[in-house]
């Protein structure tokens, strides 16, 4: 799958101990890259980063990318051809709480990745993961474009908004020859899946409710946005990557989104009521509380640039997403292995891809 571009390939992944770290680490092992993590511990107990036993299968570097030196040791150690970086401070409430920490991570630690690159030398292609929440928000109707101005209302949306001006810059700045690190950055939507316990979001606060037979309280039930699978944007980053390495793969090194159908995106509640169903019990309740830092009421992304230039679309539905989640944290709580449940959806998605013809499964 994806013209077996990964099968031997040095690949260094920040942010390997988070939960999109994690499933995306996973699938690069079974796609048999020769894979280095760096990252914090993992943030949680549990993690899912430790319950796949990843750290066995993998050279794993327990480095904050804020070290710059600590971070270019590591390359200079590991030599990777293909970075995907997806180190960040991840959580729009607790930028509010620590505004700059987010900012010097965001921002300063992707700074300190693309000199590492810049001085190591070798590194042929890097996806640098950033958010939605990245553009200005306009609370618009229509989808955001990757050609729409950055922005952000909160400190973890503005150091978005900033790592995305930073990459361009550096991009145009210092790798413009035709034999330099090939640079993109990828937008993604609000991922789900299994595996996550972060706080202040969604599912983890149901898991958390329905196995503690509490009701799960929403904040910002009319909050609207574009929900995914974490499988989804994972091979968006994964076919970006791909086509970065083939010969007109320099074109390539921009920005670009990968969001869901406009199926996928509705409010809080709506989701929050599809989980309650896809569990079997439950119940939802609207918190009272209006004492909230401000979230954005309305994301959306326009995803046809991914669409007609890299062939990538999404494959799983907002109904088949929920099930998906659902699915592994039951398997869990049942006593399953959680090698297993992530394993099983991996191999699930990749053949609803073959059956879509997508081009990265050829």
């Amino acid at each position: 799958m994806f013209q077996d571009v990964f099968r031997g390939r040095r690949v260094l992944v920040t942010g390997h101990t988070g939960f999109k770290g994690s499933w995306l680490t996973r699938w690069l092992l079974d796609l048999g890259a020769d894979v280095t993590g760096l990252a914090l511990a993992p943030a949680t107990s549990p993690s899912l980063f430790t319950l796949l036993g990843l750290q066995a299968e993998i050279r794993h570097h327990e480095v904050d990318v804020r070290d710059a030196q600590g971070l270019q040791r590591v390359l200079q150690e590991s030599r990777p051809e293909l970075v995907f970086h997806l180190a960040a401070q991840a959580l729009v409430r607790m930028s509010y709480g620590e505004p700059k920490a987010t900012w010097d991570v965001n921002v300063g630690g992707t700074v300190n990745l693309l000199e590492a690159i810049r001085q190591v030398g070798g590194v042929r292609a890097c996806v640098v993961v950033t958010s939605d929440k990245c553009y200005e928000n306009r609370e618009q109707v229509w989808g955001y474009r990757e050609c729409d101005p950055m922005g952000g209302h909160d400190p973890y949306s503005s150091s978005k908004g900033a790592t995305e001006l930073a990459v361009a810059s550096w991009r145009s700045s210092f790798f413009t020859a035709s034999s330099a690190t090939r640079i993109a950055s990828a937008r993604a939507g609000n991922v789900m899946g299994g595996g996550d316990w972060s706080p202040d979001r969604i599912v983890v606060d149901f898991i958390r409710a329905i196995t503690s037979g509490r009701p799960l309280v929403l904040r910002n039930p009319t909050a609207t946005r574009p929900w995914q699978h974490v499988l989804e944007p994972l091979s968006g980053y994964l076919t970006l990557a791909e086509r970065l390495f083939q010969e007109q793969g320099k074109d390539l090194a921009e920005g670009w989104n990968f969001g869901p159908a406009d199926g996928s995106i509705v409010t809080v509640e709506t989701l929050a009521r599809a989980l309650v169903a896809a569990w079997g019990e439950g119940d939802v309740q609207v918190s009272r509380d209006s004492a909230h830092p401000h979230e954005a009421g309305l994301l959306k992304l326009d995803c046809s640039k991914a669409r007609f230039q890299l062939g990538w679309q999404g494959i799983w539905d907002l109904d088949e997403t929920v099930r998906r989640t659902v699915g592994w944290y039951r398997g869990l709580h049942l006593g399953g292995d959680p090698g297993s449940l992530t394993r099983e959806q991996i191999t699930a998605y990749q053949t609803a891809a073959r059956q879509a013809q997508l081009p990265w499964t050829v």
